[in-house]
């Protein structure tokens, strides 16, 4: 499949700017999401303690996460979740569900998309967040301290020793979230991960969701969300060298699934985050100069 077919890169119609530019969320219902969001997020926190107290297990804490809080938190902001391909998603199976990122409101939209009890890969910095924090902790959700390459690593193992016991979760690869809404370069850390615990992955497109609350906005309106969950890819068939080509794979059908789903898709060769970068895709070697003996990964 070419780069053409794969990417959707024209510039939107003068009509299609001026519409975009007109403020369509309105400041009371931007305060009355926040409001209900602060407000159920205390209510809910308390209740997935107390489930997690009386069942001894976390596992139960996210059904309470799926079935009350993020439906209410969607409704709050008028979003309504169109979901595609939910018979690939097992709860008997440990999956790693790898999924773009276009706003905040993905991570509920996730979790009423997918039958699954699932725990995030989350940034170190969360835990500091009231009630977020103590609750991504409690629940047994993955922190990652991607500052600290001995700590990261440390967190890899345990999250593959959690995969192998049964646990799914889901990972953002592009590591931020989109500003226009196009598929960006990924970061290697899920797809070692995948390798190292010997599961499938489940590639998991979310469309529409930016255009809801777009990064860096406080403004949110109301739409359809659409996620696609696309067939799961057994990890467990490739080697540790084969990391790369895995990545390539499952990123070129979450592309495939966005255009699918009316969005931007993503450019199929730039699909390798630099190091030490989120959303900047490696330099090209013909960029470059073939001869100056850059690394390929």
């Amino acid at each position: 499949m070419s780069k053409d077919a794969l990417t959707s890169s024209s510039p939107p119609s003068p009509g299609a700017r001026e519409t975009s530019a007109e403020p369509k969320g309105s400041i009371l219902r931007n305060l009355f999401c926040i409001l209900v969001v602060v407000i159920w997020l205390m209510l809910m926190f308390p209740l997935a303690c107390l489930v997690m107290l009386l069942t001894w297990s976390a596992d139960n804490s996210m059904w309470v996460a799926r079935r009350l809080f993020a439906p209410v938190v969607l409704w709050a902001g008028g979003a309504r979740v169109v979901v595609s391909g939910r018979e690939h998603a097992d709860p008997s199976r440990p999956t790693i569900y790898v999924s773009n990122h276009q706003s905040t409101s993905d991570i509920p939209a996730l979790l009423t998309a997918l039958p699954v009890n699932v725990r995030f890969v989350a940034k170190k910095q969360l835990r500091w967040v009231p009630i977020v924090g103590w609750y991504l902790q409690l629940a047994g959700h993955i922190i990652v301290d991607r500052s600290n390459t001995r700590a990261a690593i440390a967190s890899l193992d345990e999250a593959a020793r959690k995969i192998r016991a049964g646990t799914s979760i889901i990972v953002f690869p592009e590591g931020t979230r989109s500003p226009d809404g196009r598929i960006l370069p990924f970061k290697k850390g899920p797809f070692a991960l995948a390798l190292k615990a010997g599961v499938a992955i489940c590639p998991v497109t979310i469309e529409g969701s930016g255009k809801l609350m777009p990064k860096r906005s406080w403004r949110i309106l109301p739409g359809k969300i659409r996620v696609k969950i696309g067939e799961p890819i057994d990890a467990s068939q490739f080697k540790e060298q084969d990391r790369d080509q895995l990545m390539r794979l499952v990123r070129n059908v979450m592309i495939a699934q966005s255009l699918e789903l009316g969005g931007r898709g993503g450019d199929p060769q730039d699909a390798i985050a630099a190091r030490g970068f989120e959303g900047v895709g490696q330099p090209r070697l013909e960029e470059q100069g073939e001869d100056e003996g850059l690394p390929t990964t």
